[in-house]
């Protein structure tokens, strides 16, 4: 969605990422492809780590960018890791991590959701709003965020300061465990609340249902959230999460990028990973139709604020 967002004079000029404001800093320009990246996956299934190692480093042979991947088949006992602790600014991805947190929060008192904390929750996932973003980070604060990221596990996310949400810096293994956490029972999340945070991603508007769900076969269930900011260093960080589960499998993609000279860039390299990802784990003669996005994705679609 579009907003415009007022700012003071004296707060620096920004750029934005689905209105995440995050201040300008000069400096290098996107970084150079990146070389060799060793991909490393595990597999309870025969020859399936081998396939998925070779198929996600050739995916990546040509893209620029650092780039990180994380994938788990509960099924399969499969694992597939990229830069596993490499950090990124998380955009709009951490989207996820507030909705959890809220849940989280409410727990302790046994409590529901408001009717207006889950409107914005609603708007938060489900169009990426992010003045519902914003209001439901204030109104938690980053000590209760802290908690959750305690409470989850996900010890190396680091919460943005000064109310930029967007410039918490995550990275593929935390990520993953909170993929984790909103997909099988826990201590952290109730039963009610992991529904909650998959049937929103699971109502993605299209136009942002990009990335990790590209090539998933119709058979799978498909829940997601991207993220897309844009500094003027390391370019564009464009990042996708995802869980998905079907088709004898049950599964969590998380791919991270940055360094990308435009948003579609970063797009293609999450979409060329996934799809050899979904291809391998269902392979197309147990697969009905895959799935592709239903529009390209464009820069102009990311507002920049004035002021």
């Amino acid at each position: 969605m579009n907003h415009h967002i007022s700012l003071r004079a004296r707060v620096l000029p920004v750029v934005a990422a689905a209105g995440v404001l995050v201040p300008v800093v000069a400096g290098a320009a996107p970084a150079a492809a990146a070389t060799a990246p060793q991909v490393s996956c595990t597999s309870g299934k025969a020859g399936l780590a081998a396939k998925l190692q070779r198929d996600i480093t050739a995916a990546l042979a040509s893209r620029g960018g650092t780039i990180a991947v994380g994938l788990h088949d509960r099924t399969t006992n499969t694992t597939c890791t990229l830069r596993a602790t490499t950090t990124y600014d998380s955009a709009s991805v951490v989207k996820v991590t507030v909705l959890a947190t809220l849940l989280w929060d409410a727990k302790k008192t046994n409590r529901r959701l408001t009717t207006r904390e889950s409107d914005l929750a609603t708007a938060m996932i489900t169009t990426s709003d992010n003045a519902a973003t914003t209001s439901l980070w204030n109104q938690l604060g980053v000590s209760k965020v802290k908690g959750f990221l305690a409470a989850a596990g996900m010890t190396r996310t680091v919460p943005g300061t000064g109310g930029y949400w967007g410039l918490t810096r995550i990275n593929v293994t935390d990520e993953q465990r909170l993929l984790s956490l909103i997909t099988a029972r826990n201590s952290v999340l109730s039963d009610a609340s992991r529904d909650y945070i998959l049937k929103l991603m699971g109502r993605v508007v299209g136009s942002q249902k990009w990335g990790t769900p590209a090539g998933a076969p119709s058979t799978v269930s498909v829940h997601v959230k991207n993220g897309w900011l844009q500094r003027s260093t390391r370019g564009w960080r464009v990042h996708s999460v995802g869980t998905f589960k079907g088709g004898g499998h049950d599964y969590t993609i998380t791919v991270l990028t940055d360094g990308n000279g435009t948003m579609n860039q970063g797009v293609n390299t999450i979409q060329a990973v996934s799809k050899v990802i979904h291809r391998d784990l269902i392979p197309t003669s147990e697969a009905a139709a895959r799935y592709s996005p239903p529009i390209q994705v464009k820069e102009a679609s990311v507002p920049v604020p004035r002021g």
